[in-house]
Parts: structure tokens; C-alpha cells; sequence
């Protein structure tokens, strides 16, 4: 018994069965409007009847397009598979991209010190890149945007008027955590800051600068905590054993806030009897500790819906917003 072999039905097939030319298949795969009902309708039927499949690779030959798009995440493994704002930023964008003829391809870099990864990516192996996490000695994210439309997921660290990044307002965000602790009656505030190096470090300890100033106060300790469960840990050892009085603490994520907890619990410090915590990104991270954290959530899988849309309708020509910021909420539970 032998395998019957299916060859793949050709787009001269399909113009066949239409009654039409091949060209005007080949507009109609292409989505032109420049076809008649009558075509049109003929064309789908018989793309229908005969099961075709578009040849994808030629018609990105045709146009010089790869159909792909790189998601560029400047962290390192570790950080990446560790923190869920990866988790969810990504399965926003991957929702999206899924609904458009394109494939996401995935780049992990913490730094790229021989080009690898530039010069993939400028070899024109992808047609576009969303950035995510980037830093201000990330300076090969300018080599990318140079020569493909970037996205970057967040303010970038360089912003110029031609950039396009969809954000959350990071500053409002720090700003609404932090004046609720004041509006608690705390007084000796502290925080365990992102690192200074990420624009989402900087905007939230600006927003809790913000609400210290309107209440006519002053931090009593900013730490950096790197926004890692162990630099949130280290960051608060250094804050203990400073020997300063403190009653709150907005920690600038959620990931930084657990390692915090540990460090007071194993310190005898209770929360939020003795400190109360204010996390940020509400994450599943949230209400995975004792006490659940009051946080600020930000809209990460919308982000990531949002900075797919934008890269795809800057690959179609269009002309969305430079920037799109989304709204962060607090949630009160029990830490604060």
C-alpha cells in the first residue's frame, strides 16, 4: 500500500476554478480592494472548494516583508521567567499578534556586547520590534530602532518625538501609593525603589517624592531594590540595620515588596501593625503573601495588546498615537 502524496493546490488553480486571472487571485490573498464583488466572491468560493493556502513565503518575497516580529526583552533569563509582568505583558501581545498574520519571535539580551542580537535583527530577519525593560546603558536598542519601527513597552530612556511606547503612568502610580500612607497618619516613610537605570524606577520614586513634598515630608530611606524578589530582600536589610525609625514603606513592585516581608517577619517586625507596605503591579505575587498586599495595579496584558496593536498598525501604514499611557488603580487589602 502506498501514500497518496497531496500536492498543494497553485494559484493558477484557484484563477481556474474562479474563471479569473491569477492576478487578480493574487490581489485578492493580498486583501486589495481593488477587485470587483463578482471576482471577489467567485475568488473565496473557489479558494474554499480547493482548500488553497496562500504560499506565505512568496508573497513575502514579493513585498520584502518576513511576516515576524521580535519581541526584545533586555533582562536576563532569569529575571524574565521570574517576574510575572513578563508573564503578563506577553500574553497580551501574543494575544494579539495572534489574530494578524504574524509570528512573535522572542529575544532574550541582558546586553549584547557582540552585536548578536542587533545584527540579527538589522539583518532584516523581522519586520518590526516591540522593546520591553529597557535600560539607559541599553545602547544597542538604538541600533534596532534605527533601523526597523520599534515599540517600546514603557518610556524610553532616550525619548525622542519620533518614538512610539505605550505606558503606565508610573508617576501618578507612586504618587497615589505613597499619599495613601500619609493619608493612613504615616509619617516615617520609606522605599525600595526600582532601579534608577529604568524609566519605571524613576517615575515611581518621582510620584513618591511627589505625595512626601504635598504633605510637607521627607523619606526617611530610599533603597534600590532592582525590582527583584532578592534586591527587594537586601534593600530592606539595609534599611533595618540603618537603626531608622520607619512606619510605612512603598515598595516600587510587587516581586521587591515579598522579599521586604521576609526580611521584617525574620527582623520581628509585624505588618501591618508595626510597617505598613504599599507594592506595585499587582500581581498574582499580591495575594500569594502574608499579609495581601495593598498595591497599585497596573494594566500590564493591556500593554501588551496595546503595543502589538501599535507596531502592527505602524506596519500597515498607519499613523497611531506616539504615546498611549494607561491608568494604574490602588487595591487595598491588607499590608496598609
Amino acid at each position: 500500500m502506498t501514500d497518496t502524496v497531496h500536492t498543494p493546490v497553485t494559484i493558477e488553480e484557484v484563477a481556474a476554478a474562479a474563471g479569473v486571472s491569477r492576478s487578480t487571485v493574487s490581489r485578492v490573498v493580498n486583501g486589495s480592494t481593488a477587485v470587483s464583488p463578482a471576482a471577489l466572491e467567485a475568488v473565496r468560493r473557489a479558494i474554499s472548494e480547493l482548500s488553497y493556502v496562500p504560499n506565505r513565503a512568496a508573497r513575502s518575497l514579493a513585498s520584502r516583508a518576513t511576516m515576524a516580529i521580535a519581541l526584545v526583552v533586555p533582562e536576563d533569563t532569569t529575571r524574565f521567567f521570574g517576574d510575572p509582568f513578563f508573564a503578563s505583558i506577553v500574553t497580551g501581545i501574543n494575544k494579539r499578534m495572534s489574530k494578524s498574520d504574524y509570528v512573535l519571535n522572542l529575544i532574550i539580551a541582558s546586553d549584547d556586547p557582540d552585536d548578536k542580537a542587533t545584527a540579527y535583527l538589522r539583518s532584516g530577519a523581522v519586520d518590526g520590534a516591540i522593546i520591553v525593560s529597557h535600560h539607559t546603558s541599553d545602547a544597542f536598542i538604538d541600533r534596532i530602532a534605527a533601523a526597523m519601527p520599534v515599540v517600546y513597552g514603557g518610556r524610553p530612556v532616550r525619548e525622542r518625538e519620533r518614538d512610539y511606547y505605550v505606558d503606565v503612568d508610573n508617576v501618578e502610580g507612586g504618587r497615589v501609593a505613597t499619599q495613601h500612607l500619609v493619608d493612613r497618619g504615616h509619617r516615617r516613610i520609606a522605599t525600595i525603589t526600582g532601579p534608577p537605570t529604568m524609566p519605571g524606577g524613576i517615575d515611581r520614586l518621582a510620584g513618591f517624592q511627589e505625595a512626601l513634598d504635598a504633605a510637607g515630608l521627607t523619606a526617611v530611606a530610599i533603597e534600590d531594590g532592582n525590582f527583584t524578589a532578592d534586591g527587594g530582600a537586601a534593600a530592606m536589610r539595609r534599611i533595618i540595620a540603618s537603626g531608622v525609625a520607619f512606619d510605612a514603606l512603598f515598595v516600587a513592585s510587587d516581586l521587591m515588596a515579598r522579599g521586604a516581608l521576609v526580611e521584617l517577619a525574620r527582623a520581628g517586625i509585624g505588618v501591618p501593625d508595626d510597617v505598613a507596605i504599599v507594592g506595585y503591579d499587582d500581581s498574582p505575587v499580591a495575594t500569594s503573601v502574608t499579609p495581601a498586599l495593598t498595591t497599585v495595579r497596573q494594566p500590564s496584558f493591556e500593554q501588551g495588546e496595546l503595543m502589538a496593536d501599535t507596531l502592527l498598525s505602524l506596519l500597515a501604514g498607519g499613523q497611531p498615537p506616539h504615546v498611549t499611557l494607561l491608568e494604574t488603580q490602588l487595591v487595598v487589602r491588607d499590608s496598609a
